[in-house]
């Protein structure tokens, strides 16, 4: 069976549900192609929470459009069962969001295949001319004039022949997996501050060895009451090979019983507290990126640059978890301040009809880190689904698109692009 769209999306992580919303929006017929039963990827089946700050302060959000959405829709659910907000509405609830991506993709005219997985892509003359995918119906031919890798991973770019990078450049290395998950029956107001958290922590892990290298404890105030959420595992590893993927979510397992055991033995508020559940997936920061016309630097990001095609704004820090365990790169820009992506980052070399809307699109290793935060990721996705709308009608290549029309569109459909007065000329 052969199915034909204008625009064909794979994966339903923020950049891809931001995508296929965007293009169906624009006229474009979409499909959205999700391995899991839900869409949200690591929001919801990593259980990756709360939404990290966009801007250089908590209040300073920068990212708009399909994410400002998401987020007023989960804060009208909130309020309606009269539900106290948390950092401003950052944390959120997944079954919400499932709920609230499902009207989405209906109401936007999304044709979305569950329970299917992208297996390879048929190219000619550097253009994709179809995908192959499998589900419970079996395989499954998919046509499309433009194509979109939202799999974070780079696995359309890949199979695509696009030209892909993996890790640091001194070693390779990723940054590590963690698998998050929530701990149930806590009494919040006993907890000790979290310096006497980190103090117990640390003595606790000079009497043995542990097989968490992190060293500190994060973890964040849950929608629920008596609920803590933790981001907090710590697990090496290549989250592109399979073997080794299918030993980060045993170790990631066992990371979390190991934490969980000390927290009711050693911090008051714990001692009756039961792990409530895991991530589904253990979670991925960092694998392949996808390199295009323009490769973001750390000192694009540092440095606030401005570009002539910027189609999303970012402020998030520089954030490395280091790939060899222990320790975090963390770097803030200037208060104030925002870098925004090119356009070009979105367009990658060798494929002449495909777009990339998640985490792996092109950029360093240290400026990945900033940009890989699930707000900037839906900025991104809103930006390739727009495009990939507008090539698709204008039978034109990604690369041959006027960038200047994809930023006015965007700032009409709610992106939020404005630049800092102070800004440098942009490039």
């Amino acid at each position: 069976m052969t199915k034909t769209y204008d625009v064909v999306v794979v994966g339903g992580g923020p950049g891809g549900i931001a995508a296929a919303a965007s293009a169906a929006r624009n006229g474009a017929t979409t499909c959205l192609i999700e391995r899991y039963g839900f869409l949200g990827g690591m929001a919801t089946a990593g259980l990756v929470n709360p939404w990290m700050p966009t801007g250089s302060t908590l209040a300073a959000e920068i990212v708009a459009g399909v994410y400002q959405e998401v987020r007023d829709a989960l804060r009208r659910r909130e309020q309606a069962r009269g539900q106290e907000e948390i950092h401003g509405g950052r944390t959120f609830d997944e079954e919400d969001l499932k709920v609230i991506l499902d009207e989405m993709m209906r109401s936007s005219g999304v044709d979305v295949w569950f329970h299917t997985h992208f297996i390879d892509a048929k190219t000619a003359r550097r253009r994709i001319r179809t995908i192959r995918v499998v589900n419970k119906s079996g395989e499954l031919t998919i046509e499309g004039k433009v194509f979109i890798d939202a799999s974070g991973d780079g696995d359309l770019s890949l199979r695509a022949g696009a030209e892909v990078q993996f890790g640091r450049t001194s070693d390779g290395r990723v940054q590590p997996m963690t698998l998050c998950f929530r701990m149930g029956g806590v009494d919040i107001n006993r907890i000790p501050p979290r310096d006497e958290v980190h103090r117990r922590f640390t003595e606790a892990r000079a009497t043995r060895e542990w097989i968490n290298p992190r060293d500190n404890i994060l973890c964040f105030p849950s929608v629920h009451p008596g609920v803590i959420h933790f981001n907090t595992t710590r697990v090496l590893g290549d989250p592109v090979d399979a073997r080794r993927l299918s030993a980060a979510e045993m170790e990631g397992r066992a990371q979390v019983q190991e934490m969980v055991a000390f927290l009711r033995e050693n911090i008051p508020g714990y001692e009756k507290a039961y792990l409530d559940h895991t991530a589904p997936q253990i979670g991925v920061r960092e694998s392949r990126r996808v390199i295009g016309d323009y490769v973001l630097t750390v000192e694009d990001v540092l440095g606030a640059q401005k570009f002539k095609d910027g189609i999303c704004r970012g402020a998030y820090a520089v954030d490395i978890h280091s790939p060899t365990g222990a320790g975090t790169d963390l770097r803030q820009l200037e208060p104030g301040t925002s870098y925004e992506i090119p356009y070009r980052c979105l367009v990658p070399n060798g494929v002449m009809n495909l777009l990339v809307a998640s985490r792996c699109i092109s950029a360093t290793h240290e400026a990945h880190s900033s940009l890989r935060v699930m707000p900037i990721v839906m900025g991104i996705g809103q930006a390739a689904g727009t495009a990939a709308a507008m090539c698709a009608r204008e039978n034109k290549t990604p690369r041959r698109l006027s960038a200047r029309e994809l930023r006015k569109t965007l700032k009409e459909q709610g992106a939020d692009l404005d630049r800092e007065k102070a800004s440098k000329k942009p490039v």
